[in-house]
């Protein structure tokens, strides 16, 4: 995880809908707006992505806010681990887990088992990694054992 703070000439263009976002400068550091934690947090390359992609999820996918956890913790081999956003249904069932990564990280395999092995416990339906830039969104079948690759992440109602 890139912790580096990010300057204004810094904050890339991403394959995501333009945001403005409520930024400040806190004892020296960049802190970005998380409107579902309610605070601000470290503006770093993977945040800017995280907000984004949330962002996207509530206000062009029809997430409700209020069924969107941005960093939930939850075990993992007996360690506490993150997710980056997952969307709920309306009991709370996990629905779509989302992977972030800093626009210059390549997605590549690592990720897909990154996301794949904390899907063991949340058990979301649809996963979807991005770097802001590139982004995969699947549909697993754990009956089957099988997932599909999806051309677009559905709207929150199709999920």
């Amino acid at each position: 995880m890139n912790l580096d703070p990010m300057t204004a000439s810094e904050r890339p263009a991403l394959n995501l809908p333009p945001v403005d976002f409520r930024i400040r400068m806190l004892d020296g550091k960049e802190m970005i707006f998380d409107p579902v934690r309610g605070k601000y947090v470290r503006l770093t390359p993977e945040e800017w992505v995280r907000q984004h992609f949330v962002h996207y999820l509530i206000h062009d996918r029809g997430a409700p806010r209020g069924l969107v956890a941005v960093e939930p913790v939850f075990p993992y081999e007996g360690m506490p681990r993150r997710a980056d956003v997952i969307v709920h249904d309306r009991t709370g069932t996990p629905l779509l887990m989302v992977e972030c990564k800093a626009p210059g990280v390549a997605i590549g395999q690592a990720v897909f088992d990154q996301v794949g092995r904390y899907n063991t416990v949340v058990r979301a339906k649809y996963l979807v990694v991005t770097n802001g830039l590139t982004h995969y969104c699947w549909v697993t079948d754990r009956a089957r054992g099988t997932h599909r690759f999806l051309d677009a992440i559905p709207p929150y109602e199709a999920l």
